[in-house]
């Protein structure tokens, strides 16, 4: 019967540890350009809102502030659809990142799993053949059943984004 050696396992741990620290890399790119972009929106609002006051301070009758504030409403709807779609895009591409990232994982896994079932069906012992086609059919159970998931999931994610 097949075994794990230590040196197995110590890979498999590292494995592990790389794919954790390379999804929490992601998140961090992901939230320090979130970030980026609101610090980048504060910077423009503070100018454009001291210039707006200024304006305002020297307006000369009621007439020129009713035409300031009228004048603001549509670039501010602009500017918050395009924030929105500066938004959108940063989620977007972070969620095919990581996904992406937890798809080649998961393969990885299926693949080192697969491996072992079929280490195991070559050193079985005599008799247990009952027992190995069972743990085949349970691993190709398993692996349609994800199979269906992330289809599923990707036309969520296909429906969600076209109605956005």
């Amino acid at each position: 019967m097949s075994t794990l050696t230590p040196q197995q396992l110590i890979a498999a741990q590292q494995a592990n540890l790389n794919a954790f620290f390379g999804f929490a890399n992601q998140a961090y790119a992901g939230f320090e350009k979130l970030v980026e972009l609101n610090l980048q929106v504060g910077k423009v609002n503070l100018a454009e809102t001291q210039a707006i006051v200024s304006k305002a301070v020297t307006a000369k009758d009621p007439a020129e502030l009713f035409a300031l504030a009228s004048s603001l409403s549509q670039p501010a709807s602009e500017k918050l659809a395009a924030y929105g779609r500066h938004v959108h895009e940063i989620v977007s591409t972070s969620q095919a990142e990581f996904s992406s990232a937890a798809t080649a994982q998961f393969q990885q896994a299926q693949k080192d799993a697969q491996g072992f079932i079929e280490s195991l069906a070559k050193n079985a012992p005599a008799g247990s053949e009952g027992a190995v086609a069972a743990w085949n059919s349970a691993f190709s159970a398993a692996n349609a059943t994800y199979e269906s998931a992330n289809k599923a999931a990707k036309q969520f994610v296909a429906t969600v984004s076209a109605g956005a």
